[in-house]
């Protein structure tokens, strides 16, 4: 029985090596929809982080940091008058209110509106790195 055991398992094993050394080539049968799925999944991709390209680092102006809503209020009344083409923001941190002005990718263009600011608001307003808002292109926006 030992013999026979033996004899199957060298058989064996010496086929198995000679079908490892005869055959060098692998052939890979690819089935035609894996490039639909990935096709599909990047465009889920694309759409998933749409949101996360809408904002990015930049600079935004403090104009004012206060602890009554009211003032907070009635100074973002003043700069949507004085600059609509700028958004403004409150913010609340207990227990202050903060107004930031603007949406600036660099410091040179929040330092051009920042000399305007300046005339409404002399002392207490400054330049403060945040996450801006950044509007996509309009061949991105297109393109969803």
């Amino acid at each position: 029985m030992k013999q026979v055991f033996i004899l199957l398992l060298l058989v064996t094993c010496s086929l198995a090596s000679f079908a490892q050394t005869t055959s060098n080539a692998v052939v890979v049968h690819k089935d035609p929809r894996i490039d639909q799925l990935v096709k599909k999944q990047m465009e889920i991709n694309e759409y998933t982080t749409r949101d996360n390209r809408r904002t990015a680092k930049g600079f935004r102006i403090q104009v004012v940091s206060t602890r009554d809503r009211n003032e907070a209020i009635s100074a973002k009344t003043k700069m949507l008058q004085n600059f609509p083409a700028h958004n403004s923001y409150i913010q609340y941190n207990a227990p202050f209110f903060k107004l930031k002005l603007g949406n600036f990718k660099t410091r040179a263009e929040a330092e051009q509106v920042m000399r305007q600011v300046v005339k409404f608001y002399p002392s207490g307003s400054f330049i403060v790195a945040e996450t801006i808002e950044v509007k996509l292109d309009k061949l991105e926006e297109d393109a969803f």
